[in-house]
């Protein structure tokens, strides 16, 4: 026997929450995500910059040391 329409639309309307739940959680971890790379780049791009520092500094104090003695 085939259901009546008020059981199929209370399936449907059952149904449709659940994908608006399933939305709304997809929605949030895609922001959680999206607020990560961000810190992630952020960090990524001070690592950066620290390198390029330190790049700078040991570059200098190669210049300005005399070579080792050669035995």
């Amino acid at each position: 026997m085939a259901a009546s329409l008020e059981e199929r639309l209370t399936e449907l309307e059952v149904r449709l929450s659940f994908v608006d739940d399933t939305i709304v959680a997809l929605s949030d971890t895609v922001a959680a995500h999206d607020r990560q790379l961000h810190a992630l780049r952020n960090a990524l791009d001070a690592l950066r910059i620290e390198l390029q520092a330190v790049r700078g500094t040991l570059g200098q104090a190669a210049q300005d040391e005399p070579p080792p003695p050669h035995y």
